[in-house]
């Protein structure tokens, strides 16, 4: 009898374990808990910690999703310009987000109204994003029409905005992320719409994220684990990334679009341009012979004979022409030129990183004022001072340099700059066209022969300037696995 209440009690005592260990027989395993301490998430009997285990990245308005890996980045043609600046060189991109078209003059004009809708009593910001208009006017050529036209009137509303610098299209990429992160939260009844917002009071992003935009709750505000309303967090992961123009690395892989070659790891063909083949024209049987972009056929040739117009554009299209590549993009060759985030130099390929190559990191940081609160404009945009400029790395600050007979510690001191590329005032050393304000942009335009339709060709322009080819779209990126969970 002794011996059977011992074994009774034993097995008492592994079934209580069994129930304290969880499934599996591990302290803490149990579904939406902690691995490392055991406390479940979500509970507001443990203080309320939230997780979300089922998190996916949704897909932005506008955006394409372009799966990474690695491809030969530069140069797959003869350098018939001979600038030896795209020595092609193997990297790996990592997943990101493209925009399915080049941003169009109707996406340009609603940024266009915001501005003006929001700040009307700061005429500036609404003239400082207006796009250059005057790009089109040529002295030996009647482009006038094009100048009242082609932003504003309606029969362009689907073809590229053109006229717009770099700095102009970092700023439109801003809003965008500003303008879909407030619709999402408003679609998600967290917050209502506010038609009356401006000035120090509008929504940002930051200001939202960081308590300074007092907007009004919706009927369905984000609860903690108590059942208590709180604001939204970016550990949610209900806000998107930004908006942003598209690193050169990331531009051109999304535009050669080798996935739709690929056998497993195995390359089948390489691409001169954003399809198959080395020719200009289309080889399906639907539309066999047609143009497979909108680019200069030859000198004084931008569209055909009349009655069989082909590419269908005497100078821009409408951004949704054409075939579209193996990721989905449109016009990644021709119709116009785009910009993107880069920094040129003439060693880019060689200097930057195997990994996510990109040069024009500037590194910040929130201003404060002396009580420690964050610092605004008078648009409500959050300030920020800059922590480092890595712009000129390894190819622009004298620390880079070999100079004969110098020490270039010393010459540092006597200069107003740290670029060697930009001529100090006074001083009668080395001076050039490239500077740390000089962009790269690609992808070949209305106006240019079939080399720069070529992803892997570069040329750069201040960014400050613009041109009558020269447009741009948005990129967006990937958080977590490259290609889901």
């Amino acid at each position: 009898m002794k011996f059977k209440a011992i074994l009774f009690l034993g097995l008492a005592v592994i079934v209580a374990g069994c129930g304290l260990l969880g499934k599996g027989g591990d302290f803490g395993s149990k579904k939406n808990s902690s691995r490392t301490t055991g406390w479940s998430y979500n509970d507001p009997d443990n203080g309320g910690f939230q997780n979300d285990d089922d998190y996916q990245q949704i897909t932005g308005p506008g955006l394409v999703f372009i799966q990474g890996g690695t491809f030969t980045m530069g140069r797959v043609e003869q350098d018939v310009m001979y600038n030896w600046d795209n020595a092609p060189r193997r990297v790996t991109v990592a997943s990101f987000y493209m925009d399915e078209t080049e941003v169009s003059n109707l996406d340009y004009r609603e940024y266009l109204f915001w501005l003006n809708r929001v700040y009307p009593n700061n005429p500036e910001k609404y003239e400082g994003a207006l796009p250059d208009t005057l790009v089109w006017r040529e002295e030996l050529a009647y482009n006038e029409p094009y100048i009242n036209n082609y932003l504003r009137h309606p029969a362009y509303s689907d073809y590229p905005v053109v006229g717009v610098s770099w700095e102009q299209a970092n700023d439109y990429c801003k809003w965008r992320t500003d303008r879909v992160n407030e619709q999402l939260l408003i679609q998600k009844g967290i917050m209502t719409n506010d038609n009356t917002q401006g000035g120090q009071n509008t929504f940002t992003t930051e200001t939202y994220l960081t308590g300074l935009y007092q907007g009004t709750d919706g009927d369905k505000p984000m609860e903690d684990a108590t059942g208590n309303a709180r604001r939204i967090r970016w550990e949610d992961g209900i806000l998107f990334p930004d908006y942003r123009l598209p690193t050169e690395a990331e531009w051109e892989y999304a535009a050669y679009g080798l996935i739709g070659n690929a056998e497993g790891e195995l390359l089948t063909d390489r691409k001169l341009y954003p399809w198959n083949g080395s020719y200009l024209r289309n080889d399906g049987k639907k539309e066999r012979g047609q143009m497979m972009a909108n680019y200069t056929r030859g000198r004084g040739d931008l569209m055909g004979m009349a009655g069989a117009l082909n590419d269908n554009a005497d100078i821009t299209a409408p951004v949704f022409s054409y075939e579209p590549n193996d990721y989905g993009l449109y016009c990644m060759a021709g119709n116009v030129n785009e910009w993107v985030a880069d920094v040129y130099r003439p060693l880019n390929q060689i200097d930057v990183n195997e990994f996510q190559p990109f040069r024009g990191n500037i590194f910040t940081q929130y201003k404060r004022d002396a009580e420690g609160n964050l610092v605004r404009d008078e648009y409500g945009e959050l300030i920020k001072d800059t922590v480092a400029d890595y712009r000129n790395f390894k190819d622009g600050d004298y620390s880079n340099q070999i100079i004969e007979g110098q020490d270039w510690k010393s010459i540092k001191d006597q200069l107003s700059t740290d670029d060697m590329y930009v001529k100090a005032q006074g001083d009668d050393s080395f001076s050039s066209l490239i500077t740390d304000d000089v962009r790269v942009y690609k992808g070949g335009s209305w106006k240019d022969r079939p080399y720069w339709l070529i992803p892997g060709t570069r040329r750069y322009l201040t960014e400050d300037a613009s041109a009558s080819d020269l447009g741009f779209r948005c990129a967006m990126t990937r958080v977590g696995s490259p290609e889901g969970f």
